[in-house]
């Protein structure tokens, strides 16, 4: 089962609060922002392969509901999406993005 399927069945979010915390203070970026992106199109997402040590982890580049381009960093717990990080895009990813 690929990525865009696995999403497809998740049924919600689930929040560290230390990572919410983090994502804000570090980068301006709410939860309820991340959470947007994945309602979004486009949503471009890979698997992040230099991070997946002790679990796959994801990352998706999208757009807020106020157009915002945000790179999230997440994985899968069950049936949820769990964000790990989120910023802004890089330039290289503002370009990724808008080939898609």
């Amino acid at each position: 089962m690929d990525a865009y399927e696995r999403l497809a069945r998740c049924t919600g979010f689930d929040w560290d609060e230390g990572n919410v915390l983090k994502n804000w203070v570090k980068h301006r970026v709410t939860a309820a922002e991340c959470e947007q992106i994945f309602f979004n199109c486009p949503l471009v997402v890979t698997e992040d392969v230099g991070h997946s040590q002790a679990e796959g982890r994801m990352y998706a580049l999208g757009q807020t509901d106020g157009g915002e381009l945000l790179l999230v960093v997440f994985t899968f717990r069950r049936n949820l999406i769990r964000v790990i990080s989120a910023r802004g895009m890089s330039k290289k990813e503002r370009k990724e993005y808008e080939v898609s």
